[in-house]
C-alpha cells in the first residue's frame, strides 16, 4: 500500500478539516461530563482538569474497542479513561463506566440509558471528546437526546502538536472520516461549508481514505 505524501497543501487542507471540527463551546457548570472513548489519552486529562474546576460533579466514560484502539486500550476505551482521570486525582466515586459502544451513536443512547439505570436525571451535560470529534458528536447528541443542554469541548491542543503526538497520517485520515461521518451517521441538517467540502476531497484524492465509509 502507498502511504500518503503530507505536503504542505495536505497539512493546510488538514486544518481547513480541524477547525471545521472544533467546537469549543464556552465552559459553564452542568449536570455531568461525557468522555467519549478514542484513541486520545488527552480526554480524561482534560475531563480531570474540569473536574477539579468543579464543573460538573459526575464524569461518564463511555467506549468499547475499536480497531484504532484496541492496542492502546486493550482493556476498553471507557476503563482506561476511568483509570487515567484517577491517577489525575477525580475520585472513583465520581466516575460511571458505559462499555459496550463502538460508535458515537452508541456513546450517546447507551450513556442516557446507564444514567436511567442509576435514576440520574440530567438537564445539561458537557460532551468531552478528541478535538476533531467536536462537531460531530455534539450533532449526533443533539440529534439523539434533544431534550437537554448539551455543550461540547477538548482539549486546547494546536493540530500541529496533535499530530506529532498521534501521528500525522492517523489524523488526517480520522479528520476524513469525522467529516463524512458528519452526515453519514449525525442525521442533522448540519451544513458543510464549500472550503471544507473543497479541502476533504482533495484529501481524498491526495490518498488519506482509510477511514472512509464502504458502500456496501
Amino acid at each position: 500500500m502507498i502511504m500518503p505524501v503530507v505536503t504542505d497543501a495536505v497539512l493546510a487542507d488538514a486544518q481547513v478539516l480541524w477547525d471545521f471540527h472544533r467546537i469549543d463551546d464556552p465552559l459553564q457548570p452542568v449536570d455531568i461530563a461525557i468522555g467519549l472513548g478514542s484513541h486520545d489519552p488527552g480526554v480524561p486529562v482534560y475531563a480531570a482538569e474540569l473536574y477539579h474546576q468543579g464543573l460538573f460533579p459526575l464524569i461518564v466514560f463511555t467506549g468499547a474497542n475499536a480497531p484504532t484502539t484496541i492496542d492502546t486500550f486493550p482493556r476498553g476505551e471507557a476503563v482506561h479513561y476511568r483509570e487515567i482521570a484517577i491517577e489525575h486525582g477525580v475520585p472513583a466515586s465520581a466516575i460511571l463506566l458505559e462499555t459496550r459502544a463502538t460508535h458515537t451513536g452508541e456513546n450517546i443512547d447507551f450513556t442516557c440509558a446507564l444514567l436511567d439505570e442509576h435514576g440520574i436525571t440530567v438537564h445539561s451535560a458537557l460532551l468531552l471528546s478528541r478535538p476533531y470529534q467536536q462537531r460531530r458528536a455534539r450533532s449526533t447528541a443533539i440529534a439523539r437526546w434533544p431534550d437537554i443542554d448539551l455543550s461540547c469541548s477538548a482539549a486546547h491542543t494546536p493540530m500541529t502538536e496533535y499530530l506529532a503526538k498521534i501521528g500525522t497520517e492517523r489524523v488526517i485520515n480520522m479528520l476524513v472520516g469525522d467529516t463524512q461521518r458528519l452526515t453519514h451517521y449525525a442525521h442533522t441538517d448540519e451544513h458543510i461549508p464549500t472550503h471544507v467540502q473543497r479541502a476533504y476531497q482533495r484529501l481524498i484524492t491526495a490518498g488519506y481514505t482509510t477511514r472512509l465509509l464502504r458502500s456496501s
